[in-house]
C-alpha cells in the first residue's frame, strides 16, 4: 500500500490518483455518483475501510468538486463507515 503525505497526515495515494483521475480528462472534472461509488469500492477492498482510507475519503470529499447527486450518495455511505 502506497501512502502520501499532505500537510502531515498520511492518505492513501490509490484513492487520491482514482479520484484525481476522475476529475481530468472529459467530463465536467467534477466527480459523478458512479465514480464516488468507485471511490467507495476501492477503499472497501480488503478487511473494511481503514482509518488511513477513512481519512482519505474525507480528505476527497472536501477537496474536490462533486455533481449533486454525488455528493448526496458519498455523503451517506459515509456517514455508514
Amino acid at each position: 500500500m502506497a501512502y502520501v503525505s499532505i500537510d502531515g497526515k498520511k492518505y492513501e495515494k490509490e484513492l487520491l490518483e482514482l479520484a484525481k483521475a476522475h476529475t481530468t480528462g472529459r467530463g465536467e472534472g467534477k466527480i459523478s455518483k458512479d465514480e464516488a461509488a468507485d471511490l467507495l469500492k476501492s477503499a472497501n477492498d480488503g478487511q473494511g475501510v481503514t482509518d488511513t482510507e477513512l481519512d482519505t475519503l474525507k480528505y476527497i470529499r472536501e477537496t474536490f468538486d462533486f455533481t449533486d447527486a454525488a455528493a448526496s450518495f458519498f455523503d451517506d455511505e459515509m456517514a455508514k463507515l
